[in-house]
């Protein structure tokens, strides 16, 4: 199973980014997806996450500035970044637990997308 993350860019402060993961290989079914990011310095964090079914969750640092949602169908998860701020700055990692053939379930990251946020 790999995940392809892409989007990521540099931007200034205020300004709209559109990351997108999509999920390839040996999958039965995909659980909650999620998006974490890891700053210089800073250990990796959570940003959003969506289940299959049901409500999305969010940090409290990027309520009602980012939307995350997914595509079931497509294996895709994307995140839309609007009114970005300098400490938005970091790696852009998603996470999919997913059921494999067999009914195992794992979890798999992506090799993460660079955001860079100017002031």
């Amino acid at each position: 199973v790999q995940l392809q993350a892409s989007g990521g860019g540099f931007v200034e402060a205020g300004g709209s980014l559109r990351l997108s993961c999509t999920a390839s290989g040996s999958i039965a079914d995909i659980n909650a997806m999620s998006w974490y990011r890891q700053a210089p310095g800073r250990q990796r964090e959570f940003v959003a996450s969506v289940p299959t079914i049901g409500s999305t969750s969010a940090a409290d640092s990027v309520k009602g500035r980012f939307t995350i949602s997914r595509d079931n169908a497509k294996g895709t998860l994307t995140l839309q970044m609007n009114k970005l701020k300098p400490e938005d700055t970091g790696v852009y990692y998603c996470h999919a637990v997913v059921r494999l053939p067999g009914n195992q379930y794992n979890d798999f990251w992506g090799r993460g997308t660079q955001v860079t946020v100017s002031s």
